[in-house]
């Protein structure tokens, strides 16, 4: 499979103007890095985008997005390959179309992602539907569309499916994803292939469910999957998962059921302090190795690794503050803006957008949140003072998408860099659109 090249579209807006067209040959580097002593995301300093855009603000790079992408694309290159983004990563519209310009595929776990990426641009039939709990209109929305394939995850979720398809007289496609019981060793809260974890059909009974969707005159058997959690750091765990389900193909063949592909889920973890992320080419290499001279076209699901580094989180210090032993920076973005830290106790790099010595005491970056968990970054040994601007490094992954309005607060805007170029992507959420939905009973 040749690299593809990213392309580029005029036409975003930068303050109502059109982006330039910048050059396809982009540097596979972080997008965050200092020029005279400003930070920059590629040419863009964040000095100046703060002034025009505001903050807090979500900044992406375009150059890092399609550089991550473009990089699975290689390490897959030997397979007949599916490289399907997941959009609960992030999921704006500027960002998906990036990636279906590019040729991804899409993972998407509900009918509003769906739609996300039929508006962005990507073709339905590109696109798998995993998840829980899809409700009887989104099953009804993505048979309507064109779905390319529906990842089932229970005997009851099948029955629904079967029952749609019978309706409209045509045949749903389907892949099975199992549950291999196997430990992908990271964060308890986004492990998904242990036995206890509520994903997936127990890899025991799976090939009774591919026999019963094989024998169904609304139903048509295309693969099977697996994904056993997100940010994985070992390739142990992975090959253990991506082994029992080629052996589950091999079982299924012997019976005479046959299948096209085989999901092997996405996970791959990124460095966020001290990681050792999954080298990709040896990723590759080992997937090209276990599939061996099996007829299957390879379907992988990354989100983070697309996306997590590309995206930077400005914020503005509003006050500093110490008490007894403690010392607080007190910034404009919160826990609505950025969860993981108070979710997951998630480490982020914090760099000043100007760049300083350190400090020789640290101290804790708050957000304004009434929560004692609204903490963004513990014992930094940072300089602050009002008004200085910082960076909150690698929050393109599951940071935009997972803000809320808690505490009344209007959700961040989004920008998209395009070398020396940026556009507002989502503008910054007013009172009065968070009111728009709601009305004083009489």
């Amino acid at each position: 499979m040749r690299r593809q090249q990213p392309t580029t579209r005029p036409g975003e807006l930068h303050d109502g103007q059109a982006l330039a067209v910048s050059s396809a040959d982009r540097a596979a580097r972080h997008p965050l890095h200092y020029v005279n002593g400003t930070l920059h995301v590629e040419a863009v300093s964040l000095e100046e985008l703060a002034a025009r855009c505001g903050t807090p603000c979500y900044v992406y790079s375009r150059a890092a997005i399609e550089t991550a992408y473009l990089d699975f694309v290689a390490a897959l290159a030997p397979l007949s390959a599916h490289v399907c983004y997941a959009v609960k990563a992030n999921h704006n519209l500027a960002v998906l179309a990036l990636l279906a310009r590019l040729g991804a595929h899409f993972d998407i776990v509900s009918g509003g992602e769906l739609e996300r990426v039929l508006r962005a641009g990507g073709r339905a039939a590109d696109v798998v539907f995993s998840g829980v709990g899809k409700t009887p209109a989104e099953i009804s929305q993505a048979l309507g569309a064109g779905i390319g394939c529906f990842n089932i995850e229970s005997g009851a979720e099948l029955l629904a499916i079967e029952q749609a398809a019978r309706e409209r007289n045509i045949r749903a496609p389907l892949a099975v994803r199992v549950n291999p019981d196997v430990d992908a060793q990271t964060h308890p809260h986004i492990s998904t292939g242990l036995k206890e974890n509520k994903f997936g059909i127990p890899i025991a009974a799976a090939a009774e469910v591919c026999a019963r969707i094989a024998a169904s005159p609304h139903l048509s058997l295309r693969g099977v999957a697996c994904h056993i959690g997100s940010q994985i750091t070992s390739m142990g765990p992975l090959l253990e998962a991506y082994g029992s389900v080629l052996d589950l193909v091999d079982r299924l063949r012997d019976q005479g059921i046959d299948v096209a592909h085989v999901d092997l889920g996405g996970g791959l973890g990124v460095r966020y302090r001290d990681e050792n992320p999954i080298d990709l080419a040896d990723w590759g290499g080992a997937i090209n190795r276990l599939v061996g001279g099996r007829r299957l076209t390879v379907h992988v699901e990354p989100g983070r690794r697309i996306v997590a580094a590309a995206g930077t989180l400005l914020t503005r210090t509003l006050y500093v503050k110490a008490q007894d032993n403690a010392r607080f920076a007190i910034v404009d973005a919160a826990m609505n803006d950025l969860l993981r830290p108070a979710l997951y106790d998630a480490w982020h790099d914090v760099l000043p957008v100007t760049e300083c010595a350190p400090a020789t005491d640290a101290i804790d970056i708050v957000g304004p949140v009434c929560e004692s968990a609204d903490v963004l970054a513990r014992a930094r040994l940072l300089a602050l003072a009002p008004g200085t601007l910082l960076a909150i490094a690698d929050a393109g992954a599951y940071g935009f998408v997972m803000s809320s309005n808690y505490n009344a607060r209007p959700r961040a805007a989004e920008v998209l860099v395009d070398a020396h170029s940026y556009g507002v992507v989502r503008r910054r959420e007013t009172l009065d659109d968070q009111l728009a939905l709601e009305r004083i009973w009489p």
